[in-house]
């Protein structure tokens, strides 16, 4: 409902109440005088109801007098010329949001996709909106949605997707072109959503998931190349200190032995290489006999020795430790 319906009708009852008044008191005079005022009273009524406009503060009307261009009227409370002036048109000049899409359109990689995208525009020049062309709302979409279709063939999925930004960009560029002989401006463009079909979706998905698989194994191979690297420079120098390489030993059997109920089988080729094999009988008994040399000492007992080489029946490793006396 415009906003001076309201001050329209109250101008109408108010002439037309004074009238009526007038025109009963004619009445009583002269009853042709009475029916004469009546209807310049109605008459009177309705020219200036039609004469009196008001538009709110974001509108501007354009007026045309005998159907030429006279001018933009408003904000505000406004007269015009009945019959001679009249008030084609009421332009809106704040931000207006309009919504489009291109429907099955076709990348340039041949892909199609659904596009929505979302376009601001406002009018800036009343006169042209309304005189260059017909329904320049109607008018701005329709050349938003064929500029977002030229832009979408032109582009390839990737762009698409990652490129959102720069397409923005130039769609709002197109249609701005487009728009500016309307007195129309085009403040921004938004694409919304990118719909691609179904089975495009599970294959880009199963390419993701093989992508992340060939980094995750790049990784990896990356960090047993950096853990055997370490493993040669520990190599050397436990070469370089056997001592070194012993200690390290009776500690991992240290803490694999620290759980109760544990048992630990290591080879019997470990054992020797980390100097952890059986102990020469007699030179075990010299050790024992040399440190219970003193006077009146007795001679220690050495408990029977088995071979750490293994029993090849049982293919496991057996045998006592060192310091199993």
């Amino acid at each position: 409902m415009p906003v001076d319906a309201g001050l329209k009708t109250f101008i109408f009852l108010i002439v037309l109440v004074v009238g009526g008044v007038v025109s009963s008191i004619l009445w009583q005079l002269s009853a042709p005088l009475g029916v004469l005022f009546a209807f310049a009273s109605f008459l009177l009524a309705w020219l200036l109801s039609s004469a009196v406009r008001l538009i709110t503060q974001w509108e501007r009307a354009v007026v045309l007098q005998l159907g030429k261009f006279a001018g933009l009227r408003g904000p505000g409370l406004f007269f015009i010329t009945p019959l001679v002036q009249n008030v084609s048109r009421i332009v809106d000049l704040r931000t207006i949001t309009s919504t489009f899409k291109a429907e099955q359109s076709i990348t340039a990689d041949t892909v199609p996709v659904d596009v929505d995208a979302v376009l601001f525009w406002k009018v800036v020049d009343p006169e042209k909106a309304v005189l260059e062309v017909q329904e320049y709302s109607q008018a701005v979409g329709w050349a938003a949605q064929t500029a977002l279709r030229d832009v979408i063939g032109r582009s390839t999925l990737a762009d698409i997707l990652s490129g959102r930004d720069k397409i923005d960009t130039v769609l709002r560029s197109i249609i701005d072109t487009k728009t500016e002989p309307w007195g129309v401006q085009v403040q921004s463009v938004e694409i919304r959503d990118v719909t691609i079909p179904a089975a495009l979706q599970d294959a880009m998905s199963r390419q993701a998931q093989a992508e992340r698989e060939r980094q995750a194994r790049i990784i990896l191979g990356e960090s047993e190349t950096q853990v055997a690297a370490k493993f040669v420079e520990a190599a050397r120098l436990y070469e370089q200190s056997p001592t070194a390489l012993h200690l390290r030993a009776m500690n991992m059997l240290y803490e694999g032995m620290k759980d109760k109920g544990s048992m630990i089988i290591v080879p019997s080729s470990a054992l020797e290489t980390m100097n952890l094999g059986a102990i020469n009988l007699a030179q075990m008994q010299a050790n024992i006999n040399a440190g219970g040399s003193a006077p009146n000492a007795p001679a220690a007992a050495v408990a029977p020795h088995l071979s750490t080489a293994g029993d090849p029946a049982m293919g496991t490793p057996s045998g006592y430790l060192p310091g199993q006396v």
